[in-house]
């Protein structure tokens, strides 16, 4: 009798013992009686029937990530490849209906996931393929959140995480940026080498400008030197004529002495005997004689013209 008690003992520890379990954190267990959905337990320690009641499953309620790669063609003819990423999870008061409604939920969700980019892409050329990404995954989550939610799905949020065209595209891509750079370097370097050019003259123009002042400002001031000096000589008894043949010598053994003081010099003064500078001062007043003649005969025939008229 005793060897019974102990079979029996264990095997209502047995019973005992699986009479509990423990669901975990962001977990739901889903409980079956004879085959039938009897209820749904959420996280702790829980009980059920021995022989009676089984766990059918368990699904978390964590959210979850399913990457979908697709490959589909743009409008510009041209092959591309989008990885969408779509976050989704079991919404808590729907998790019968995501356990007996649905047996492969990821490949429910890549299903969809290439029904939409295969519809949207085509549409639009590469670049807008770029730009517009937001676009298409915003309408990814639309067409799943629809179709999802009847399963006990929520989708919280889709992404076009990686654009990858054909590598001749890219190749030729990367070919079109380079040239537009270099374009653009080329566009720029023109036009510093404009400013430069054009800073340069304008300063080139103010230098001739200052120069000729100067040159301007340095022949006033020998004309007002002789003026004074003639007067000077003049006060002294010397007329005109020999003022200015007194100065004009002076002037040329001035040069000749600056010539003389500097060393290795290879300049020479025409003429340079002791009469030069009296030749050049008749020569000077014959010119400007010369020219007064020519000057008044010219007026003299203008005059005559008008009283012919």
């Amino acid at each position: 009798m005793n060897y019974l008690i102990i079979p029996i003992i264990v095997f209502g520890l047995i019973i005992l013992i699986s009479s509990f379990f423990i669901v975990k954190q962001q977990t739901a267990a889903i409980i079956e009686r004879f085959g039938r959905f009897q209820s749904i337990r959420q996280s702790g320690l829980q009980l059920k029937i021995p022989l009676v009641d089984r766990i059918a499953g368990r699904l978390s309620l964590k959210i979850q990530q399913l990457d979908v790669i697709v490959e589909t063609k743009t409008k510009d003819d041209v092959f591309v490849r989008l990885k969408v990423s779509v976050q989704y999870k079991v919404i808590k008061i729907k998790v019968e209906d995501a356990f007996y409604k649905l047996d492969y939920p990821h490949d429910q969700i890549t299903s969809y996931v290439f029904d939409v980019v295969r519809a949207e892409v085509p549409k639009m050329i590469l670049d807008d393929v770029f730009l517009k990404k937001d676009d298409i995954a915003i309408a990814v989550k639309s067409e799943l959140n629809d179709a999802m939610q009847d399963y006990g799905y929520d989708i919280i949020k889709t992404l076009v995480t990686d654009i990858d065209p054909d590598a001749q595209v890219k190749e030729a891509m990367n070919r079109i940026n380079a040239a537009d750079r270099e374009k653009t370097a080329a566009q720029y370097e023109g036009d510093a080498a404009r400013i430069l050019i054009v800073e340069k003259a304008k300063a080139e123009a103010e230098s001739k400008r200052l120069q000729g002042q100067g040159i301007a400002d340095q022949r006033r001031e020998i004309a007002r030197g002789l003026e004074e000096s003639v007067e000077v000589l003049n006060k002294v008894g010397i007329n005109s004529q020999e003022a200015s043949a007194l100065i004009v010598v002076t002037q040329h053994y001035d040069t000749l002495q600056a010539i003389g003081q500097e060393t290795n010099s290879n300049l020479i003064l025409l003429p340079n005997s002791p009469q030069a500078g009296s030749q050049m001062l008749n020569d000077m007043v014959a010119s400007f004689t010369a020219s007064n003649q020519i000057g008044e005969a010219m007026k003299n025939a203008k005059k005559d013209e008008d009283k012919d008229e």
